[in-house]
C-alpha cells in the first residue's frame, strides 16, 4: 500500500499521455503530456535513462523512489518512511508529478469543458429525452394539439366575420400541456441520472467529449451529487409548467445553463449546487 501523494503522472501505458493517481490506485483520468523537458545530462544531452536510484537525494530536497514519482525529503533531509519502497504500480520514465491550477481547469488540472459544447450535448439529450419520454407524453400531446387547433380555427373565423372581441385560450389546453411537460420532465431526469452515475456522462456528453465528475475528485460522480444536479434541473422544470410561476422557473432554468458564461470555474448553478464540473475527455 503506497502513501504516494495523489495528482498526474507520465502514464506507463501510453509515454505521450499522464494518468491520475489517486493516491491508491490509477484512475481511468488521462490527458496529454504537460511535463517538463526530459532530464538533461552532461553537455544538455537528454536522458531517458539513468535516472537517480531509489533512494538518492535530487535537488531541491527530493527523493526518488525507483521509476516511481518523486517524494519530497523529511526534515534534515532524512528519507520519508515507506511501505515497499514506492507505489505498487508499473514504473514509468519521468517520475514527477504535475498540479494543474487556472480558470480553466480543475484543482488536478483537468481541463473543463467550454459553453458551446455543453449547449450542443444538452440540445442533444433533449432530443433523445423527447422520443424516449413519447411513449408516455404521446396522448397529451395529441390532445392539446387538437385543443388549439380549435381555437386557432376560432380566432380565425372570428377575425373573418370582423369581430373585435379576443377569443381566449381554453383553460383545456393547460389540462393536457401540463402533464405532458411534467412527464418529459421525470423522464430527463431519469435519463440523466442512469448515464452520469453509470459512465458519467450522458449521450449528447458523449458526442461532444465532455463529461461530469466532481471539482476536486476525478472520475465518475457519486450518486449523491447526481441526484442534486439532475434534481435542481426537474425542480424548475415542473416549475415551468406550472402557470405565473413557471415564467420565473423558465427565467431561473435560462440562467442556471448561462451561468458557466461568466462563472471563474465554468460552473452552472446545477454544478454549484452538486460541487461538479463539465470537462473535456
Amino acid at each position: 500500500m503506497s502513501s504516494q501523494v495523489a495528482g498526474w503522472y507520465d502514464d506507463p501505458e501510453d509515454p505521450t499521455q499522464q494518468r491520475y493517481w489517486d493516491g491508491s490506485a490509477w484512475t481511468d483520468q488521462r490527458r496529454p503530456q504537460e511535463g517538463p523537458p526530459p532530464f538533461q545530462g552532461q553537455f544538455g544531452q537528454s536522458k531517458t535513462q539513468d535516472f537517480p536510484k531509489y533512494g538518492q537525494t535530487a535537488e531541491h530536497g527530493q527523493v526518488y523512489g525507483g521509476g516511481g514519482p518523486a517524494q519530497p525529503a523529511s526534515q534534515f533531509g532524512q528519507q520519508p518512511p515507506q511501505q515497499g519502497g514506492y507505489p505498487a504500480y508499473p514504473q514509468s520514465g519521468q517520475g514527477f508529478a504535475y498540479q494543474g491550477q487556472g480558470p480553466g481547469t480543475t484543482p488536478d488540472g483537468q481541463v473543463l469543458s467550454g459553453w458551446w459544447r455543453r449547449a450542443f450535448a444538452r440540445i442533444l439529450d433533449g432530443i433523445i429525452a423527447w422520443f424516449l419520454a413519447l411513449p408516455l407524453t404521446g396522448y397529451f400531446y395529441y390532445q392539446s394539439s387538437k385543443v388549439m387547433n380549435s381555437w386557432i380555427e376560432d380566432v380565425l373565423d372570428a377575425a373573418r366575420a370582423g369581430s373585435s372581441t379576443p377569443v381566449s385560450m381554453p383553460p383545456e389546453v393547460f389540462k393536457w400541456a401540463i402533464p405532458a411537460s411534467l412527464l418529459g420532465a421525470l423522464v430527463m431526469f431519469v435519463y440523466e441520472y442512469l448515464f452520469l452515475v453509470a459512465k458519467g456522462r450522458t449521450p449528447g456528453k458523449m458526442a461532444t467529449g465532455i463529461a461530469v465528475r466532481l471539482r476536486d475528485v476525478p472520475g465518475k460522480p457519486p450518486r449523491g451529487a447526481v441526484a442534486k444536479r439532475c434534481g435542481l434541473d426537474l425542480v424548475l422544470n415542473m416549475a415551468g409548467s406550472i402557470p405565473v410561476v413557471g415564467l420565473f422557473a423558465s427565467l431561473a432554468l435560462l440562467l442556471n445553463y448561462l451561468w458557466p458564461l461568466w462563472d471563474d470555474k465554468k460552473q452552472a448553478l446545477h454544478d454549484k449546487v452538486a460541487g461538479t464540473n463539465v470537462v473535456r475527455v
